[in-house]
């Protein structure tokens, strides 16, 4: 029979002692009985350290490991021993070295570390950065669940927070000088975060549905879902009917032949602030977003009584979607444009059901210092300028020479009365 031989107290480190005494204690009266005990696996030699709550590192650092939580992990389910990440432990060989090597996830997981090495964050600890997310930042340490597991960091209800960690705190996002601000306290305002906490919260995208998981990369970078060629596609992974108007209207146009300026989704309802389309405050906001680019319709459309109704803030007037769409936007001259000859008519009687040719052919961007376009709103307002600069001019001449004579006369009565005195 083969004698069971337990290692020596020496070899245990000081924390795991009297858990190797009440061992030994074990395995001697097993050994009274004449039956020896299998030798303890890897996983329960490192727990008889690591599994005291108390477990630290010279530097005070904690080295516990709760076992209970590393059992239910998507490693623990797959019985892999503490020795497959931590290569350079042995259990044969104990106390350890205090300083280990990093764990080296790229043994299993070869592809995704790839990916990450290319990613924002993969550059940014390339460049010496210490706070760059990292696979244990997003994913955990000993507790990593599988993304579908409701309680996992990566699942998709709890993405927003996992990003947040970073992405949320003002400290870091100061600190780490991350761009965007708080870009997750926008996101969680928009519809999308609310979404998230809703009915759709299955269907709601989260930061990875835009960014990706691990190929994040800046919105410089061509490759990035979020570069700016790329926004199109990347919102039409869930807008489809408004990523295919898009592509067929104007702006979609200049983008397919390469003008980046056209604007794109995020030119319109931003990134991470996105907001329902159908509300008040956006309708009457997104109207300064149109001028961004078109300076001068924004102008006239202001002058007319629409925009000044909507700039006091009511939704119910007509703006520049309630004309010439939103998506699907087309100039004047194409014949399926909202605003052409041949539909002007029935775009107007969307709001004003007995209008008529007469009053289709209202001008919404009159100018009134364009002489070419409107020649009549030029010469009328021309003169209805030089009519009132006429009678503030004449008025206040008038008015000027008034005062000069009551100021005469005043004076005069003032020398009246002072010979009356003085004769008396």
């Amino acid at each position: 029979m083969t004698t069971y031989r337990p290692p020596p107290l020496s070899s245990f480190p000081r924390i795991g002692a009297i858990f190797a005494i009440l061992c030994l204690g074990s395995i001697a009266a097993a050994v009274a009985q004449g039956t020896a005990p299998a030798a303890p696996g890897v996983n329960e030699t490192c727990f008889a350290c690591h599994g005291d709550k108390d477990a630290k590192r010279a530097d005070g650092r904690s080295i516990a490991v709760e076992g209970a939580a590393f059992a239910q992990s998507v490693h623990g389910e797959m019985h892999l021993k503490c020795t497959d990440c931590h290569s350079d432990v042995s259990a044969q060989k104990l106390p350890h070295p205090e300083k280990l090597k990093p764990v080296a996830c790229a043994s299993c997981h070869q592809n995704e570390v790839k990916e990450y090495s290319n990613t924002v964050h993969g550059i940014a600890r390339k460049g010496g950065s210490t706070v760059a997310a990292t696979c244990t930042d997003c994913h955990g340490l000993h507790d990593i669940k599988r993304a579908k597991d409701p309680a996992s960091r990566t699942n998709h209800a709890n993405l927003e927070a996992t990003c947040g960690k970073c992405h949320g705190n003002d400290a870091m996002v100061a600190s780490a000088k991350l761009p965007g601000g708080n870009i997750v306290s926008q996101f969680h305002d928009s519809i999308h975060g609310k979404a998230l906490t809703g009915a759709a919260a299955a269907s709601a995208p989260t930061c990875t549905n835009c960014h990706g998981a691990h190929t994040i990369r800046a919105k410089s970078d061509p490759e990035s879902a979020t570069n700016r060629a790329r926004i199109p596609d990347t919102c039409g992974n869930c807008h489809k009917k408004e990523r295919a108007q898009f592509a067929t209207s104007q702006h979609g146009q200049m983008r397919h032949e390469g003008n980046l300026a056209a604007p794109g989704c995020n030119d319109c309802h931003s990134a991470h602030r996105i907001q329902q389309h159908d509300l008040p405050a956006f309708k009457t906001q997104v109207i300064n977003e149109c001028g961004t680019c078109h300076a001068d319709y924004l102008s006239t459309y202001r002058d007319t009584f629409h925009g000044q109704v909507t700039a006091l803030g009511y939704s119910s007037m007509a703006t520049c979607a309630s004309c010439h769409g939103s998506h699907e936007i087309l100039p004047a001259s194409n014949p399926a444009s909202t605003v052409s000859p041949q539909n002007r008519l029935k775009t107007c009687q969307k709001c004003h059901a007995g209008a008529s040719e007469n009053f289709a052919n209202y001008d919404p961007h009159a100018n009134r210092h364009d002489r070419a376009r409107n020649p009549l709103y030029y010469y009328a307002a021309l003169f209805m300028d030089w009519l009132l600069i006429g009678v503030i001019g004449f008025f206040g001449i008038h008015t000027l020479f008034w005062f000069v004579r009551s100021l005469r006369a005043r004076l005069a009565r003032r020398t009246d009365s002072g010979n009356t005195e003085e004769k008396r």
